[in-house]
């Protein structure tokens, strides 16, 4: 089993990146899939979260209207569309899945998850 996140870079501030997570060995729709991000010095903090076979999404109060996690079935793969990018945004993202349906109240914590991509560098920057 394995994720692959890609799509980080350099952008300005209120710019917009879209960051990917291959998985390999599994289905995402039967996942519960979220996107976590780690600052400098800071501990990493769940940013948005998507359940498995739902359409719903969940965003921290910090990327609510900005963030948007979605996934693709077809090409088994989970994104991250940020958009009017900041520099607190500049980060380490890392895609994380858990098998089956997580309780809400679960989804922010790190232990939750079975499995994690190997992170992308998002830098936001004039």
């Amino acid at each position: 089993f394995q994720l692959q996140a890609s799509g980080g870079g350099l952008v300005q501030p209120g710019g917009s990146l879209r960051l990917a997570c291959a998985a390999s060995g599994f289905t995402v729709n039967d996942l519960t899939i979220a996107w976590f991000r780690q600052a400098p010095g800071k501990e990493r903090e769940g940013v948005s979260f998507l359940r498995n076979s739902e359409s719903r999404t969940i965003n921290a109060d910090s990327v609510k209207g900005r963030f948007t996690i979605s996934r693709d079935n077809a090409k088994n793969t989970v994104y991250l569309q940020m958009n009017s990018l900041q520099p607190e945004d500049t980060a380490v993202y890392f895609c994380a899945a858990a098998k089956g349906r997580k309780i809400i109240s679960t989804l922010r914590a790190i232990s939750t998850y079975d499995y994690w991509g190997q992170g992308t560098q998002v830098t936001v920057s004039s």
